[in-house]
């Protein structure tokens, strides 16, 4: 049956010597798969719009087993987004999240608009670090984790000094510290940002200005909470850790040059 979709590409991998298979997250219908028949063909009509981050409607043809990607049409190239090494490896790093995080045929309308919007924001500029932040905040709750940010996870105070407990799933004042020697703490910015992230609506993003300092404490928090709870290891994030010691680097020798 024909039917056309739209969708983002979220994956790829090579299928034989001229075929790809193409894994799109679609607005109607979820993760998909398909066999997209000579598209590892310079010439081929579908080599361009099976490019990953392409947002695209595509003409399917879905049976019992693997569908079929017959056509598309690009309906965003996302080019800056791919020309660009480290916005195209948050991307990468979003789209894999994504991935491992979802099940087939499974509709997620929140999903898609939070995936579209964070890579149209990659592709206009946006800050990569702190949009991989809110993406990583947004995705904990599609993954079944609730970390208590919203006031003190033993005594549900709201007032005073918050730090972030990775052993008791959320924030702890001042005044029950002593029952987590382990928890993490972090500048009062950073706990405003984590527990922004995790509440408020992407569309309503304004422009981000956040030090150095404070994105490598969310960088540390958000990885331990995943690397304790969630249960998903990524390529794409070794990579991306890797790019940012380098990015670093560089910086700290332009310092003291």
């Amino acid at each position: 049956m024909l039917q056309k979709i739209e969708g983002i590409v979220i994956r790829t991998s090579d299928y034989g010597e001229t075929n790809k298979v193409v894994t799109i997250f679609t607005r109607e219908k979820g993760k998909l798969a398909f066999m997209a028949r000579g598209a590892k063909k310079p010439n081929s009509r579908l080599s361009s719009i099976t490019q990953p981050f392409t947002h695209g409607s595509f003409l399917v043809q879905s049976g019992s087993g693997l569908g079929t990607l017959q056509q598309g049409e690009m309906l965003t190239s996302m080019r800056h987004l791919r020309e660009d090494l480290i916005m195209s490896a948050h991307a990468a790093y979003m789209a894999e999240l994504l991935d491992k995080s979802t099940e087939e045929k499974k509709p997620n309308p929140y999903l898609y608009e939070l995936f579209e919007q964070s890579l149209h924001y990659l592709n206009e500029g946006y800050d990569a670090e702190i949009l991989t932040a809110i993406f990583e905040m947004k995705m904990l709750q599609v993954i079944g984790l609730h970390p208590e940010l919203s006031s003190c996870v033993n005594c549900g105070s709201r007032e005073g000094r918050f730090a972030f407990s990775i052993r008791e799933n959320g924030f702890l004042c001042h005044r029950c510290f002593e029952i987590d020697p382990y928890l993490l703490p972090l500048s009062q910015a950073a706990i405003k940002l984590l527990r922004l992230f995790y509440f408020f609506d992407l569309n309503r993003l304004g422009n981000i200005n956040v030090k150095e300092e404070t994105k490598k404490e969310l960088r540390k928090a958000i990885s331990l909470y995943y690397d304790e709870y969630s249960g998903i290891y990524l390529k794409s994030r070794k990579f991306l850790d890797q790019m940012e010691r380098m990015q670093s680097l560089l910086n700290k020798e332009q310092e003291e040059d």
